[in-house]
């Protein structure tokens, strides 16, 4: 499930061709999906402030305005996060 930038707590900062990036992709949407979060993905490179901030340091999980998890996400430490 996927929700416009302002109203989701889960932002999945990624860019094209970053294979880390699907692999969180997937792990964000598991765990959002279970447990009914609303999340979107921003591709970095689209807005040069956040490729300025996040350069090759992506991908990053984003959760209530704090980062969150970065390179790899690990689902039970996201589920925690939006449970906790």
């Amino acid at each position: 499930m996927t929700a416009p930038a302002d109203a989701a707590r889960v932002v999945l900062h990624t860019r094209v061709d970053c294979h880390l990036c699907a692999e969180a992709r997937a792990v964000v949407g598991r765990v959002c999906a279970d447990i009914g979060e609303p999340w979107v993905e921003v591709d970095v490179d689209s807005d040069p402030e956040l490729q300025a901030e996040y350069g090759d340091r992506v991908p990053v999980v984003v959760v209530d305005d704090v980062d969150h998890a970065w390179y790899e996400v690990d689902p039970d430490r996201l589920r925690q996060a939006l449970t906790g």
